[in-house]
């Protein structure tokens, strides 16, 4: 029963940190800090965004324990489609943690505003489903 709330609050931090990167979605065209800001919202939204899905398929009765067994027991139980896609959020992230510069920076803001935001709200709405 505990593992159950302990997803549940765990979403509703992943969700305000999402509404958050939302925000930044909408604005359109960003100036340089604000793509910093975009970068460092995505980091820990995604930090929330497995941590739920390890807290949900720890309940589920998985043992997961990293980022990418999450990841990839999450694909295999359908809680996510695009696999792939979150690996290379997972690996990307890891890269902007340790590195900064403008080229990587423009980089990581289109596979933000492209990808990995469609894929975070995937999640989101599959775990509304799950509540």
């Amino acid at each position: 029963m505990m593992q159950d709330i302990r997803w549940k609050q765990r979403f509703d931090n992943f969700h305000k940190a999402f509404m958050q990167l939302t925000e930044f979605i909408d604005k359109g065209e960003l100036n340089k800090f604000e793509v910093q800001g975009l970068i460092q919202c995505f980091e820990y939204t995604f930090e929330l965004a497995w941590k739920t899905m390890k807290d949900y398929l720890e309940q589920e009765g998985f043992d997961v324990k990293s980022p990418r067994s999450t990841i990839q027991t999450a694909f295999q139980s359908e809680l996510i489609t695009d696999g792939h896609i979150w690996i290379d959020m997972l690996e990307k992230r890891n890269m902007m943690a340790h590195t900064y510069n403008d080229t990587y920076a423009q980089e990581a803001e289109q596979l933000i505003k492209d990808q990995y935001y469609i894929a975070l709200k995937k999640l989101i709405e599959k775990f509304r489903e799950e509540r």
